[in-house]
């Protein structure tokens, strides 16, 4: 059994740079030649184009998605004596930021189906916690949260509904664009991302014009004078070189994020022996990662590094087991799913042979 030729398996970031890199290397000598690095024209003309591709409202550019957890928390108000809930299913950075914000944890099951936030369980959470102030709903993958129901419930509850739109760019929830579903949406551009940067990089969007004033004050030491804070805010600004990347890669997105979903049809088509992702009715799922459930997972995962195919389980574990946010509860859909999730390779650049031979060496394995 010979191993499949690495070649075959472009790194995303790296082809996406050699790809782009005629523009990309424009857009960086702009920003030198310009003598601005933070807080520039790059950023603001960013903000105003990634607000248009998402049909409008106020984007404020940040330093990296764990930047705006934190502070899109603290512009609500949400502070030290409250609680926020967050799916245990989720990247580490999304608990430590609402830790750092001084916030208190209430972790929450998944769905079955989707692992993402699990309606029933936050409805119980709220019912046990009356301190909880938000429910932070992370769009895990690409794949939308049950959105209505969780309004619904929030609405009852008095509770602010954020959602984490960091994996779902190019999502949507019933014809509405993910990020835009509610007052406010965190996001990520770090390199591996459906819209990344070459480095760290992140953004809120709002609806609002007074929270999105407050999250600029915020965002850069309290000041809304410069030298003069009003209140205690932090350094978390999105420089000119990474929003200027960032503006050449926007574009595109759309087109990236369709090629992803094309991907992903055929992997479903030629998959066999594993669980394969499903998407929730009137969504569209932005395939950031392409998720199975596998029996034997990381016999699988050493079975496909044998045979030179890349993949990563993502989560291995749930935030509920790690020590810094080890708390009491019963998660048994998390649970599960850490000790079977694995992503198999997807991006643009990913091609059609490349994609079969990973449905095949899958194959092998439970053949």
């Amino acid at each position: 059994m010979k191993p499949i030729p690495h070649s075959i398996f472009p790194e995303f970031v790296v082809e996406d740079q050699r790809c782009r890199h005629d523009a990309l290397m424009s857009a960086v000598n702009r920003v030198l030649q310009s003598g601005l690095f933070i807080l520039g024209e790059e950023g603001r003309a960013f903000e105003r184009e990634y607000a248009e591709s998402l049909g409008g409202g106020y984007v404020v550019g940040v330093a990296s998605g764990t930047d705006a957890i934190e502070l899109l928390l603290r512009a609500l108000d949400i502070g030290i004596g409250d609680g926020v809930v967050v799916p245990t299913l989720a990247p580490s950075a999304v608990a430590a930021a609402v830790r750092r914000a001084g916030v208190r944890l209430v972790l929450c099951d998944v769905e079955q189906e989707t692992l993402t936030l699990c309606s029933q369980a936050v409805r119980e959470c709220l019912k046990c916690n009356p301190d909880i102030k938000a429910v932070l709903a992370v769009h895990l993958y690409g794949h939308p949260c049950d959105w209505q129901s969780l309004q619904n419930i929030c609405e009852e509850h008095g509770v602010e509904l954020i959602e984490d739109a960091s994996q779902a760019h190019g999502s949507f929830w019933e014809q509405k664009r993910i990020g835009t579903l509610g007052k406010a949406s965190v996001w990520s551009f770090y390199p591996t991302k459906n819209l990344g940067a070459l480095g760290d990089a992140g953004a809120i969007w709002t609806s609002e014009v007074v929270l999105a004033e407050t999250l600029r004050c915020l965002r850069e030491y309290g000041w809304r004078q410069r030298h003069v804070s009003e209140t205690f805010g932090i350094n978390s600004r999105l420089d000119e070189i990474q929003a200027a990347i960032l503006r050449v890669k926007l574009p595109s997105l759309v087109e990236q994020v369709k090629r992803r979903r094309e991907l992903a049809s055929l992997y479903l088509r030629y998959l066999s022996g594993v669980q394969l992702p499903s998407v929730r009715e009137n969504c569209a799922h932005a395939f950031h990662q392409f998720v199975i459930r596998a029996v034997h997972r990381n016999a699988l995962k050493e079975h496909l590094r044998v045979r030179g195919v890349p993949s990563m389980a993502l989560y291995p574990v749930a935030l509920h087991q790690q020590p810094a946010f080890q708390c009491a509860g019963y998660f048994p859909v998390a649970e599960k799913a850490v000790e079977e999730v694995l992503s198999l390779p997807l991006h643009p650049y990913l091609t059609e042979v490349a994609l079969k031979a990973v449905c095949e060496a899958v194959g092998e394995f439970y053949s």
